[in-house]
């Protein structure tokens, strides 16, 4: 059995029915990213000063050195750009989340204090604002532990949101397994949360940003002045209102950095942004911990036993092994190959199944259609036709043909598997008698190979509707 960990397809074509509070179109979530004195320093016991997101264009990291430029930009953040954060916010009446790196809030008390008074919320951005690819998983826990006791011991409570940033392959599984965050936001995947699973544990996702973003400020290929900073919110604001307002809410998130916006070229087009989604009425304006709670309550985890990537192997051929016509052995083969969440759908368990039967030997594919009963004819008249082909005949009133129909439907069937050596097969859901006998007089002249496919297309098609009475 392989699993493909990734999920391609997330909610698929459809999100789920939103009802944010009150009604609102967006939930729009500001995220203050609170990393200066937790960045690589000598100081803080690191081998290298800091080389991300700062004014220095190209920066590098010093081996051994503390890097004065960088330090005193950094700083810039925590004495100059957070006060000019939270003037805008508190004015503003907008509360808002912090991203807090635990060793940054240990030096910055003052700063704590103040994000108390305004009731943000404070996440945990980590123990420290480094790069934790290249740690072990033993390594990334210890500062996982490190960083919710350092937390809880400066702001008096522990975190209930966490976000890495820099993260390893492993960070949100280890969150994952911690069991004690209401969220984690290592994930850019979606517009709206979601459940992970990992384990014997659901972990609530909150995806985070890297283009509606501050950041893009300090990139080779990002935001040189304030204006494309406001535009590129704003039209990511229209968008996102505009299929909330169509029914289908969705959330906005907005990550900012002291150091970066909160200097003075470029916090005022944040103030018009700010200004801007106020002057609409359907805006939620929550902290993640909000969204969370909100997340939890009105989509609970789903049951993952019921999916088909998560059922033994018994259960997922019982439950699909009749999919194709009287051929479990379609199901078994393809439980045994990579499947991933993209196939907890009817479209994807389809294609999964459907390349089994395509690949299958002509031998085995004919097998398959000779499993098809005739339509109208000896098994269906002895009630002997499985549940899935007597509710397909019956729909298209197959069940209720007068004399002379069924001698016709007879005689058709007996022709039709003399030439062939197979049963005429077609999908009849949506179909009428009329539509049926017309396609089975028009194809009982095609030759042997033409008839071949289509039938094996109407098998796959017979399958997908059958899986789409299942599965969404």
């Amino acid at each position: 059995m392989k699993r493909y960990q990734r999920d391609m397809r997330g909610f698929g074509p459809n999100a789920p029915v939103v009802e944010w509070p009150n009604g609102a179109h967006i939930a729009v979530q500001f995220v203050l990213n609170y990393e200066e004195g937790g960045e690589n320093c000598v100081l803080h016991g690191d081998e290298d000063s800091e080389a991300f997101l700062s004014e220095i264009v190209g920066a590098a990291a010093w081996k051994g050195q503390r890097h004065w430029n960088m330090e005193s930009i950094y700083e810039y953040g925590a004495r100059a750009g957070f006060w000019r954060l939270h003037r805008l916010f508190t004015s503003a009446a907008i509360p808002i989340t912090v991203y807090g790196v635990a060793t940054s809030l240990a030096r910055s008390p003052e700063q704590v204090a103040a994000m108390q008074d305004a009731n943000w919320e404070i996440a945990s951005h980590g123990l420290k604002w480094v790069e934790y690819k290249d740690y072990t998983p033993d390594q990334e826990r210890e500062h996982i532990d490190a960083a919710k006791a350092l937390h809880a011991e400066v702001t008096g409570d522990a975190p209930r949101g966490w976000y890495t940033g820099r993260s390893s392959v492993n960070t949100v599984d280890l969150i994952t397994q911690d069991g004690s965050f209401d969220y984690v936001s290592d994930s850019y995947a979606d517009d709206l949360p979601y459940w992970y699973h990992h384990g014997d544990r659901e972990q609530l996702v909150i995806p985070y940003t890297l283009d509606a973003n501050d950041m893009r400020f300090a990139t080779p290929q990002g935001f040189n002045t304030g204006d494309q900073f406001y535009t590129y919110l704003k039209d990511s604001f229209d968008a996102l209102y505009e299929e909330g307002a169509a029914g289908s809410p969705k959330m906005m998130s907005i990550g900012l950095h002291c150091r970066l916006v909160g200097r003075p070229g470029r916090v005022q087009a944040l103030k018009r942004f700010v200004e801007y989604a106020k002057s609409h009425d359907k805006v939620w304006f929550a902290r993640r911990i909000d969204i969370a709670k909100h997340w939890q309550k009105h989509h609970p985890a789903p049951m993952r036993g019921l999916e088909p990537i998560h059922m033994t192997k018994d259960s997922f051929v019982e439950k699909f092994g009749g999919v194709f016509e009287h051929s479990p052995w379609i199901a078994q083969r393809a439980y045994d190959d990579e499947l991933g969440p993209a196939h907890n759908s009817a479209i994807g368990l389809h294609n999964a199944l459907a390349r089994k039967f395509r690949v299958a030997s002509v031998e085995e594919r004919l097998d398959v259609l000779k499993a098809h009963p005739d339509l109208a004819g000896k098994l269906a008249a002895a009630k002997r036709l499985t549940a899935e082909s007597t509710a397909e005949q019956a729909g298209a009133g197959l069940d209720a043909l007068t004399k002379e129909e069924h001698a016709e439907f007879t005689h058709l069937n007996t022709s039709y598997t003399s030439k062939f050596g197979f049963p005429f097969i077609i999908a009849v859901k949506g179909l009428t008698k009329e539509d049926i006998l017309t396609a089975f007089k028009a194809r009982i002249n095609n030759t042997r190979e033409v008839e071949f496919n289509t039938a094996c297309k109407q098998v796959e098609k017979i399958a997908l509707l059958r899986l789409s009475d299942i599965l969404p």
